[in-house]
């Protein structure tokens, strides 16, 4: 455990950079714009949201019935914050008066108690705080807190929050330890991120300690939720008895300390995992760190995609065991990437380890930024790798990995949570403790910190050069730590660090992923790194049997992949020689401009025609096109794979 972290506020880093920064504003020009129609049931053709409308009449401001998922509110909630981090990026005055009134409607619905959840309110409010294991009340509240946090920090307002301040004191006046309260965990994990973000921002322990009861609670009694039914006497979703109750599917089976393996829903378990690595950094609590870094290690080693996609088995979006990732039956939803850039990033609070910088950089560069059209206006909520049509979407199995992203789905978790995830982006390029700054991510930007203003050029992550200009606001020394990716090697004589153009020796000064630099900075001083970004072959371990014989292209922390419109029909008769040379050329034209495409001189394998033949495949020279793998299914619905056959 390391010393205290200053967390990022929004506003204090500006992203200027050749590949991100076309995104955001993607997602603030374009997604938060439909996002807004979508949530206010003005997009027609596409799935109806009614969230804003859920609220309007929870308020006594309209009259109607509820419509939505039973967790509806939380696209609203995670909408608003998108919205926050955004306003922190560009500043719009019209969006910010509009989300204020939004606030302000939020804040008529809130119960003279404090509770505050639409579909109760207007459905069933008899039934308020009944039925945790499935109708996601805690679930909603945390995304809410989120949002109020976010859009109290980039606006100053703080509406909102008194708002979720209000409703957290609710919770807490219902459950936890003490005789006469309800001794009761959430269903769906959200609300200690929410709780913990809520004690960061206002300071008060109870929030804090309110997190830690949830946390630890969890598991002591697997069978609260039957229990739980039992006492009320009604279910949201159907019947089921003791034996049918899948405790592992919430992570309730056995307590955070003694949960060793990732284990049921993807983004149930990495949104507790981030709210427990989050309360590790802030309590210095090394019990639990090491509780983390158990399950961190079982999901980075034994169940993460290579794209880094995370859940492979569609049956309850969940884990599948250890090596069993199957490609073109992957769920690897984008929400469950989102959280993995939480944990991660909690993580490092905790412990500064490139491993964990590592793993944001893998989800953000592809099955996260996968999940969204590049044009900004359609999602995919799963991300496999590999993508047969008439196969992908349509048949029993592949039913849930779409060849093409639609426009919006009747459970839209994925498409606002992403919008927040891109707009807030340079929270997660810094930290910040009292004797070093420590930089993330080789994103271009320019970041006001406490100790120095520093600005980064870079063309990351196409080519392998970033600069940093340092401005000190203090006369005193510190230390600036940089994070090198996994794949850099300093070995390598054109691998060079810098500082002020003279060359020292990083190895030195490598500790864990990061090459600390300490010294009395002036202004102008800069660090330099530069490395070759040259076309790299991974192979799986042998114990993932879909993937054995194949190879995997990337390039930085770019993942490519191979597309029937660029490669032809019939991928899967492609072969990669061991030997080929791999060479990146840039797309010159079409929605693919300005991407490093990779070319090898390959094989393709060509067969009789029938079914089953004795005469072997014939070998036919062919030139192979490989593109990042975030873009694909861009040009229309085609074959894609990311693992090919190796020769």
């Amino acid at each position: 455990m390391k010393e205290k972290i200053k967390e990022i506020r929004n506003g204090q880093v500006n992203i200027a950079d050749v590949f991100w920064s076309p995104i955001q504003e993607k997602v603030i020009d374009v997604a938060i714009p439909f996002q807004e129609k979508i949530l206010n049931d003005e997009v027609p053709g596409v799935e109806k949201s009614h969230a804003i409308e859920n609220f309007r009449i929870a308020a006594g401001l309209k009259t109607g019935e509820f419509y939505g998922m039973v967790f509806q509110d939380s696209d609203l909630a995670k909408w608003l914050e998108g919205v926050a981090f955004s306003l922190a990026v560009r500043p719009d005055a019209a969006l910010e008066a509009r989300a204020d009134e939004i606030i302000e409607i939020i804040a008529k619905a809130q119960q003279p108690d404090g509770y505050l959840d639409t579909y109760f309110i207007v459905k069933e409010p008899e039934h308020r705080w009944q039925n945790l294991h499935e109708c996601h009340e805690l679930y909603c509240a945390g995304h809410m807190m989120e949002a109020a946090v976010a859009y109290a920090e980039s606006t100053g307002k703080d509406k909102l929050l008194h708002v979720t301040e209000r409703l957290a004191d609710a919770i807490i006046d219902r459950f936890g330890p003490d005789e006469g309260k309800e001794h009761g965990i959430p269903g769906h994990q959200e609300v200690e991120i929410g709780l913990m973000k809520l004690y960061h921002t206002t300071g008060k322990e109870k929030y804090k300690d309110m997190a830690r009861y949830f946390l630890e609670e969890r598991g002591k009694d697997p069978e609260y939720f039957y229990q739980e039914k039992v006492k009320r006497g009604w279910q949201h979703w159907g019947q089921y008895s003791l034996e049918q109750l899948d405790v592992s599917y919430n992570q309730a089976h056995a307590t955070i300390y003694e949960q060793k393996e990732a284990v049921g829903h993807a983004v149930r378990a990495l949104y507790m995992y981030t709210a427990m690595a989050d309360l590790a950094g802030t309590d210095g609590d090394g019990r639990l760190y090491r509780a983390c870094r158990t399950l961190w290690d079982n999901v980075v080693n034994r169940k993460l995609y290579i794209t880094g996609g995370i859940g492979g088995n569609p049956e309850g979006e969940a884990f599948s065991n250890e090596y069993e990732l199957p490609n073109d039956m992957a769920y690897a939803e984008t929400c469950a990437s989102i959280a993995m850039v939480f944990f991660a990033h909690r993580m490092l609070e905790a412990e500064m380890d490139g491993a964990y910088a590592d793993i944001m950089e893998k989800e953000l560069y592809n099955n996260i930024i996968s999940g969204m059209q590049m044009d900004g206006k359609r999602y995919f909520y799963v991300n496999p790798l590999e993508c047969e049509p008439g196969v992908s979407g349509k048949l029993f199995g592949y039913k849930h990995a779409l060849p093409e992203r639609p426009e919006w789905y009747d459970c839209a978790c994925c498409p606002t949570n992403l919008v927040r995830m891109v707009a807030s982006l340079g929270k997660y390029c810094w930290d910040e403790s009292e004797s070093t700054i420590y930089s993330h991510l080789m994103i271009g930007q320019k970041a006001k910190l406490q100790k120095a203003e520093i600005m980064v050029r870079t063309r990351y992550p196409w080519e392998g050069e970033t600069v940093y200009t340092v401005t000190p606001t203090t006369k005193e020394e510190f230390t600036l730590a940089v994070h090198i990716p996994y794949y850099v090697d300093f070995g390598r004589e054109e691998t060079r660090l810098t500082v002020n153009g003279e060359r020292i020796d990083a190895q030195e000064i490598l500790q864990k992923g990061y090459v600390y630099i300490r010294r009395k900075w002036a202004a102008g001083d800069q660090v330099a790194i530069c490395f070759p970004l040259e076309a790299r072959r991974v192979y799986a371990s042998q114990r993932v049997r879909e993937n054995a014989g194949c190879v995997a292209l990337l390039r930085g922390p770019v993942v490519y992949c191979f597309e029937g419109v660029d490669n032809g029909e019939m991928i899967q008769s492609l072969r990669i020689p061991r030997d080929a040379a791999i060479k990146p050329c840039v797309c010159e034209e079409g929605i693919l401009k300005g991407n490093v495409l990779l070319k090898i001189e390959g094989c393709r394998m060509a067969g009789s025609g029938e079914l089953y033949s004795e005469k072997p495949p014939v070998k036919e020279k062919a030139v192979l096109t490989a593109i990042p793998y975030y873009a694909w299914a861009n040009r229309g619905e085609t074959q894609m794979r990311v693992w090919m056959r190796e020769e």
